[in-house]
């Protein structure tokens, strides 16, 4: 799970690089919101299970439950702080940005093991 959130990490960078070349500071900035809307939902969810899965007795499926729902939550409540807070924000990039961090998880499909 680390592994998909670093990747998720790392995504949002390159995009947000990528944003910034060819849009300007205000795209790479809502590129930038859009991935992180969707990495610290995904990195809390990932500590959430950790933890469980690190309890005596193991993880049992109300903690995968749980913290899904947390992390839906969050991923709203963050939407509606950007959106209060940055009056600025670029829709299409704002949500391109969302979209490709949250579907980064792809590559890992397709990668090899030796």
């Amino acid at each position: 799970m680390a592994r998909i959130v670093m990747l998720q990490i790392f995504a949002t960078i390159l995009v947000t690089l990528v944003a910034g070349l060819l849009g300007g500071m205000t795209v790479a900035l809502s590129v930038l919101l859009g991935g992180i809307c969707c990495v610290v939902p995904n990195g809390l969810f990932a500590v959430r299970l950790f933890m469980a899965a690190h309890r005596p007795g193991g993880a049992d499926p109300m903690a995968f439950f749980v913290g899904e729902f947390i992390k839906i939550a969050s991923t709203m409540a963050l939407f509606g702080v950007v959106a209060w807070l940055y009056r600025d924000i670029n829709w299409p990039a704002f949500l391109g940005g969302f979209i490709v961090v949250l579907k980064s998880y792809f590559i890992l499909l397709f990668r090899h093991r030796p």
